[in-house]
C-alpha cells in the first residue's frame, strides 16, 4: 500500500493547493456577476478564453515534457531544466514580437458587440500580453518545485498569487467605490482617476499578481544556466510539440465555444448571451477543479511509477475510484443546483442554468480522458494525443458553427459534452491497442450511466427539487459504498 499512500499524498498536497487557489478565485464569480451585467461579464470571459488558448501555445507542452525527460534522464536533471525553460522563453519572445506592435488589429478582431470601445480592448490586450508572458516564465520553475518534492514552497507561492489577485479585485470592485461613495479619506483623489465598473481592473489585478509570482520564483530562475544540450533539446521539442497541440486542442474545446458565441450571434445579443453562458458554466467549476487537482498529483506519480511491474493494475484501480468520485460529485452538484445558483449572484444569469448538467457530464468524460491519456505519454506516442484532441477540437468548432446561430449557448454546452466523450472513447480504443491497461470498463460505464439517469430525474423530472435530488444522491452514494465494500475493507485493513 506504500504506492497508494504515495499517490494519495502527492495528490493531496498539490491538489489541496490547487483547490484552495481555485476556490479563492471562484469566490470572485459572485462578485463579478453582482458588479457587472451579462454584457460586461462577456468581455471578461472573452478575454480569458483567448488568453487560455495563447497560454497553451506559450507553454508548448513543456511541463509534461519536463517530467517525462526527468524520468528518462535522472542523471541529467540540470540539462532537462535548462532546456525546458529556454524552450518556453524563446516561444514567449517570439510571441512578444508578433503581438506588441499589432495590438490595434488584434483588438479589432477580438472585440464583440458594441458595448466596449476599441481603445479599451487595446488596453486589455496589453495587460494580457504581460500576464501570459510572466506566467509562461513561471511554468517550468513551478514544475521543478513539484519534481524536487517541495510542495510547501510551491503551495505558498501559488497561494500568495491568488491572495494578491483576489485582494486587488476586492479593492477595485468594492473597496475604492465604497471609499468614494462615502467620501472617506482620499476619496477626492480617487475620484480623479478611478473609473467605477471598469472591467480592466480585473485584468490589472491578474497582471500584478503574476509579476509578484515571478519575483517570488527568482531563486529558481537564477538556477537556469545560459546553455542547453542541443541533442536533448531537439528530442524534447519533438516530444513536446504534439503535447502542445493536444493541450491547445483541449483549450479550444474548453474555451472556443465562448469565442464563437461572440462571433456567430447578432451584435445586439452576443455580449448578453456570452455573459450568461460563461457565468452559468462557472457552476461546473467544482468538477473542473477536481480534475485539475487530480492531474497535478497524478501526472508526476504516473511517470515515476511507470517502471513498476504492477503499474497497469495500479492505474486501473486509480481509474475506478476516480470515476466513482466524479460521478458522485456530478449528482451532488445537480442535486443542489437550487442553492449553487446563488454562486452566480444575479438573477439575470439564471436563465442559463440548463447548460450545467451537460457541462458537468462533459467534465466527467474529460477526467476519464485525462486518466486514459497516460498511455501515449508513457509510450512516447504523443502524436496520438495530437490526433485525439485535434479531432475533438474540429468537432467543437464545426458543430458550434452549425448550431450556435439556431440554439445559442445550449448548443455549446451539448457540443462540449460530445467533444469530450469522443476524445474519451478514442483514447480508450487506441490505448488498449498500443499500451493495454486492464481498466474495469463495464463497472466504470455502469457508474456513469447510473449517474446520468439520476441527474436527469433530479433536474428534469423532479424540477430541481433539492430534497428529492439529495435523496437520489444518498442512494447513489450508499450503493457505491456497498458495491465497493470488499475492496474498501481490504484497503483499510492494510
Amino acid at each position: 500500500m506504500s504506492t497508494a499512500k504515495k499517490f494519495a499524498g502527492q495528490t493531496a498536497i498539490y491538489g489541496l493547493t490547487t483547490i484552495v487557489q481555485r476556490l479563492l478565485s471562484s469566490l470572485l464569480t459572485p462578485l463579478y456577476t453582482k458588479a457587472y451585467n451579462p454584457a460586461v461579464y462577456s468581455v471578461f470571459s472573452t478575454m480569458f478564453s483567448y488568453a487560455a488558448v495563447l497560454q497553451a501555445l506559450l507553454a508548448f507542452g513543456m511541463e509534461t515534457t519536463f517530467f517525462r525527460y526527468l524520468n528518462k534522464y535522472p542523471d541529467d536533471k540540470k540539462k532537462v531544466y535548462n532546456n525546458s525553460f529556454w524552450a518556453v522563453f524563446i516561444v514567449s519572445v517570439i510571441f512578444l514580437l508578433f503581438t506588441i506592435p499589432f495590438t490595434h488589429g488584434i483588438a479589432g478582431f477580438i472585440k464583440i458587440g458594441k458595448g466596449t470601445s476599441q481603445a479599451e480592448f487595446e488596453q486589455y490586450i496589453r495587460y494580457f500580453i504581460g500576464i501570459l508572458v510572466l506566467d509562461a516564465w513561471c511554468a517550468i520553475p513551478f514544475a521543478r518545485l513539484r519534481a524536487d518534492g517541495r510542495p510547501i514552497k510551491y503551495g505558498t507561492i501559488k497561494l500568495i498569487n491568488i491572495v494578491v489577485m483576489v485582494t486587488l479585485n476586492l479593492v477595485f470592485i468594492w473597496g475604492l467605490p465604497y471609499t468614494i461613495k462615502h467620501h472617506m479619506s482620499g476619496s477626492e483623489w480617487l475620484g480623479h482617476w478611478f473609473v467605477k465598473g471598469w472591467v480592466g481592473y480585473v485584468f490589472l489585478s491578474n497582471l500584478i499578481a503574476s509579476l509578484i509570482t515571478l519575483i517570488l520564483l527568482l531563486p529558481e530562475l537564477l538556477k537556469v544556466e545560459l546553455s542547453f544540450d542541443k541533442a536533448m533539446f531537439k528530442n524534447m521539442m519533438t516530444y513536446s510539440w504534439p503535447v502542445m497541440v493536444a493541450g491547445l486542442s483541449y483549450i479550444i474545446n474548453e474555451n472556443f465555444d465562448k469565442i464563437l458565441l461572440g462571433k456567430l450571434l447578432p451584435d445586439n445579443i452576443s455580449e448578453h448571451e456570452v455573459g450568461i453562458y460563461s457565468a452559468c458554466a462557472r457552476i461546473s467549476v467544482f468538477l473542473s477543479l477536481f480534475n485539475q487537482a487530480f492531474r497535478m498529483g497524478a501526472e508526476p506519480f504516473f511517470f515515476s511509477h511507470a517502471k513498476n511491474k504492477n503499474a497497469g493494475t495500479t492505474y486501473a484501480r486509480i481509474m475506478d475510484y476516480f470515476v466513482i468520485t466524479m460521478c458522485v460529485m456530478f449528482v451532488a452538484v445537480v442535486a443542489n443546483i437550487q442553492v449553487l445558483k446563488y454562486y452566480v449572484n444575479n438573477k439575470d444569469y439564471w436563465v442559463g442554468l440548463g447548460v450545467v448538467p451537460p457541462l458537468l457530464l462533459g467534465y466527467v468524460c474529460l477526467g476519464v480522458y485525462s486518466n486514459l491519456s497516460i498511455w501515449y505519454k508513457l509510450s512516447d506516442q504523443t502524436k496520438y494525443g495530437l490526433y485525439i484532441s485535434g479531432i475533438g477540437a474540429v468537432v467543437t468548432i464545426i458543430l458550434n458553427v452549425i448550431f450556435i446561430p439556431k440554439y445559442s449557448y445550449m448548443a455549446s454546452a451539448w457540443i462540449s459534452l460530445i467533444a469530450y466523450a469522443s476524445m474519451m472513447i478514442m483514447s480508450y480504443i487506441w490505448g488498449q491497442k498500443n499500451y493495454p491497461i486492464p481498466y474495469n470498463i463495464k463497472k466504470n460505464l455502469a457508474y456513469i450511466i447510473i449517474s446520468v439517469v439520476l441527474v436527469y430525474l433530479s433536474f428534469s423530472v423532479f424540477k430541481r427539487n433539492i430534497f428529492i435530488g439529495n435523496g437520489l444522491l444518498i442512494i447513489f452514494g450508499l450503493g457505491a459504498l456497498y458495491n465497493e465494500r470488499k475492496e474498501l475493507k481490504a484497503i483499510f485493513s492494510r
